[in-house]
């Protein structure tokens, strides 16, 4: 389990999505960066950074999620669709949920329920070596 405690510190394996590609896992794989949560109204917006480092491009990968409350008890747990990942691109992805952005204290990607690729994407491509980060207050697990 990797755990990003209330501020962004990146695990050794961590890809720096930013970089352009200057930093590349051994092994390829999709990483996740928590990237903002914004109060919209009475809905938090939750901003993801996604990258898929493999050659092949993702068709659609969609992720079980679970978000807990301030108290650290389950308040939600969804599917969201990252949709379709190109190989060695950033893609940000935005999900919008019907909590204050300071009721949600962390986020669990328990892992992907779909991804889907070509022939040659490899078994478990979404989810093997994922590697997960947060630049705001909150905890992403996986």
């Amino acid at each position: 389990m990797v755990c990003v405690n209330r501020k962004w510190v990146a695990p050794a394996a961590v890809l720096l999505a930013g970089l352009g590609g200057a930093a590349r896992a051994a092994d390829p794989a999709v990483s996740i960066e928590l990237s903002a949560a914004e109060q919209i109204g009475e809905a938090c917006l939750l901003s993801f950074v996604a990258q898929n480092d493999h050659v092949q491009d993702i068709g659609q990968a969609v992720y079980e999620t679970v978000l807990f409350d301030a108290k650290g008890q389950v308040a939600r747990l969804t599917l969201l669709d990252f949709q379709d990942l190109p190989a060695g691109r950033m893609r940000v992805r935005q999900f919008q949920f019907p909590y204050a952005c300071d009721g949600i204290s962390r986020v669990l990607i328990n892992g992907a329920t779909t991804c889907t690729g070509g022939a040659d994407l490899p078994e478990a491509a979404c989810s093997r070596g994922i590697t997960l980060s947060s630049r705001i207050d909150l905890e992403l697990l996986g």
